[in-house]
């Protein structure tokens, strides 16, 4: 009774000393953006950088409840969220079942290896112009966008997983009668699961980008379409506004994958 006391009291100190390291964390992270924020105000107001272009807290919070109020903000915002997460999810869909069929046809993995290097060096933002005049000024062609940008890494590094499980687990199976159809439900796509989800992390960013340029190009709606109005008429505390929120929505897509990706793989 004793020793099974002294491991409770073990693992119970093991867990404190995990909570208070996450709060420690935390506390830092909230510091540090605490502290960014009181310091942009004050350089702002003693005009130690230019309050013309970079704005301060002070407005865009005031610039927040003014949106909040006339009801602009939340169309714009969730015009992008929808083209984001569509975006999102087609990219990574269309990744991961490419790299599937690389991963059943050797010959056609070696065809398209030179292809998928290219498409990966090519800059896909630079395609945009003939995306819109293909599919139209619309949702279609911006969330194409956002599914372009992230469909060819996800590949890449799907596949790459794909072709790294051991054989010898293939071995194992085949040696037992199992179809390649089997091999890669039973070993690949179960093997390759942490690789995907964590691949999800970088197709939040990269769906950000290229909605956001897809609504630089051709929206009329959106937090892309504030960012570009507010250059044009030189408004940098829109811009600003605009860049915070998109930074905030792609934390909290982030964090949520993250959270997702726990359960998971837990499960």
């Amino acid at each position: 009774m004793k020793q099974k006391k002294s491991d409770l009291e073990l693992h119970q100190e093991y867990l404190g000393r995990l909570k208070k390291e996450t709060y420690t964390v935390r506390f830092w992270q909230l510091a540090i953006l605490f502290i960014f924020f009181v310091l942009w105000e004050l350089t702002s107001r003693f005009r130690l950088i230019d309050p013309l272009l970079f704005s301060s807290p002070w407005k865009i919070g005031q610039m927040f409840f003014d949106k909040v109020g006339d009801g602009s903000l939340w169309v714009h915002v969730q015009v992008t969220l929808f083209e984001t997460i569509a975006g999102f999810i087609l990219g990574t869909i269309a990744g991961i079942v490419l790299a599937a069929l690389l991963w059943w046809s050797e010959r056609f993995s070696k065809i398209m290896d030179p292809y998928l290097v290219i498409l990966n060096a090519m800059p896909k933002v630079a395609l945009g112009p003939i995306i819109i005049v293909a599919l139209g000024p619309g949702y279609l062609s911006i969330i194409a966008m956002g599914a372009i940008i992230s469909v060819i890494i996800t590949t890449l590094v799907v596949y790459a997983s794909f072709k790294g499980i051991d054989r010898n687990y293939l071995k194992v199976l085949q040696s037992f009668g199992a179809t390649k159809w089997q091999c890669f439900r039973e070993v690949i796509f179960p093997a390759s699961f942490p690789t995907m989800i964590s691949t999800l992390k970088v197709n939040v960013g990269l769906s950000w980008v290229g909605v956001i340029v897809g609504e630089f190009l051709v929206s009329k709606q959106g937090l892309g379409y504030l960012i570009i109005y507010g250059f044009q008429v030189f408004d940098f505390t829109l811009v600003l506004f605009s860049l915070m929120f998109i930074a905030i929505f792609a934390a909290i897509m982030y964090q949520l994958v993250e959270r997702l990706e726990k359960k998971l793989i837990k499960y």
